[in-house]
């Protein structure tokens, strides 16, 4: 904060979020509540704690991708198989406004701690439960990564060439899209539950479901004309141009032509303006229709040019246009650094490096980093004295591991 700057209260402050997540999906949820100024609680197993904390990119021990995933939140250990750390858990979660898990559908029940014991002790809980499947039906019980979501939400079948296997995109991109979904199921489970009156309620998301519900035009299309959508590569299907292209020097650019306006000025500054002048490309229609004969065009311009005389020519015209951006492409681009995409954190050794800046963008009540990702159990002994656990009384409790 620079000096002068009034501190302003982030716009989830005052709620207080148990985790009982691990990896990906649970946690990304509540990243998102931490960073809007919410008390998160992540609850972990005191025997090595959530597995992200060792995945990908390990700096002396710890992941990177910890540091980020768990920024704001309080990090408390509770061993779940014992008595006295599922007790602790329970009393945590009857003080709490949102609770998110992404166990599997009846393990927390199994513990005694499913919805219809919680809501007794806390009747105004809003419980996130983020599964593969949901909390119902004939799949409830299996398990499903984002991987399996992906593949039955529809996402991977479109996903690719049409000649080749169906691939995935880069990241776990299944988890993201559930998690997005958990945090604005609890939002306006809680805007209910204030502004309504109304009681605490579940939020049932399932990966699959999560998926599914970005689909776009692919279940009327299906119904109504039998349509179903395949493998088109980096083409937008039906819409023309939309397409990822190889310039001079190797590199690729994405252009998005399909504007009827825009389309005329692109193939003006190409050097067509026969093209620009055709009737029969004046719409999308007539554009989709000589697909193959526009994309191969585009393809020998691009080809002819280096990148950044590609681009520089697209956004003289106006045609919307972007470099494929990698990491390096990133840390150097002035707009991402103009919009403060990076922030500047210290690793627990003092070595700088930087994390992803907050999105999205609050004008009045911004989110903000307080902290990175904690050691575990980090906050254990504060959160129980803050539950009335007398200091014996934790000593007893670590002693029997039951934190």
């Amino acid at each position: 904060m620079s000096e002068g700057q009034t501190a302003v209260a982030k716009p989830l402050a005052g709620l207080r979020v148990v985790e009982l997540g691990t990896l990906i999906a649970g946690p990304f949820c509540t990243r998102i509540m931490a960073e809007f100024g919410a008390e998160v609680i992540k609850v972990e197993s005191p025997d090595g704690g959530d597995p992200l904390r060792k995945w990908r990119k390990l700096y002396e021990g710890t992941s990177l991708w910890w540091y980020v995933q768990s920024r704001n939140k309080k990090s408390v250990t509770a061993n779940l198989k014992h008595p006295d750390g599922r007790e602790f858990v329970r009393k945590l979660i009857a003080e709490a406004d949102i609770l998110v898990e992404n166990f599997r559908p009846g393990v927390l029940e199994k513990l005694g701690l499913g919805w219809e014991q919680l809501q007794v002790e806390n009747p105004g809980l809003v419980m996130v439960r983020l599964s593969g499947f949901g909390q119902t039906g004939p799949y409830k019980d299996q398990p499903g990564f984002g991987a399996v979501g992906e593949s039955m939400g529809g996402l991977r079948y479109i996903t690719g060439f049409a000649d080749r296997p169906p691939v995935r995109t880069g990241i776990s991109i299944g988890d993201s899209i559930a998690a997005l979904w958990g945090a604005i199921g609890a939002l306006m489970a809680l805007r209910h539950k204030e502004v309504n009156g109304g009681a605490g309620q579940v939020v049932d998301v399932a990966l699959y479901e999560a998926v599914f519900a970005m689909m776009e035009s692919l279940v009327p299309e299906f119904d109504v004309f039998g349509f179903v959508r395949e493998r088109t590569g980096n083409i937008m299907p039906g819409i023309t141009p939309s397409n990822t292209h190889t310039t001079r020097d190797g590199k690729h650019v994405t252009i998005g032509a399909n504007g009827d306006a825009i389309f005329k000025r692109f193939m003006v500054a190409i050097g067509r303006q026969d093209l620009a002048d055709d009737p029969g490309l004046a719409d999308n229609a007539g554009r989709d229709a000589r697909r193959d004969e526009i994309y191969e065009l585009i393809d020998r311009w691009c080809a002819a040019h280096d990148e950044d005389e590609v681009l520089e020519a697209l956004s003289n015209a106006e045609v919307p246009s972007s470099r494929v951006y990698s990491a390096v492409d990133m840390f150097s681009d002035p707009h991402f650094i103009a919009r403060h995409m990076f922030e500047s954190a210290k690793l627990p050794d003092g070595k700088d490096f930087r994390i992803p800046g907050i999105v999205p963008k609050l004008s009045g009540t911004p989110g903000a980093t307080e902290w990175l990702g904690p050691e575990l159990g980090a906050h254990t002994d504060a959160v129980l004295a803050e539950l009335g656990y007398a200091p014996t009384r934790i000593a007893e409790m670590r002693s029997t591991g039951a934190v």
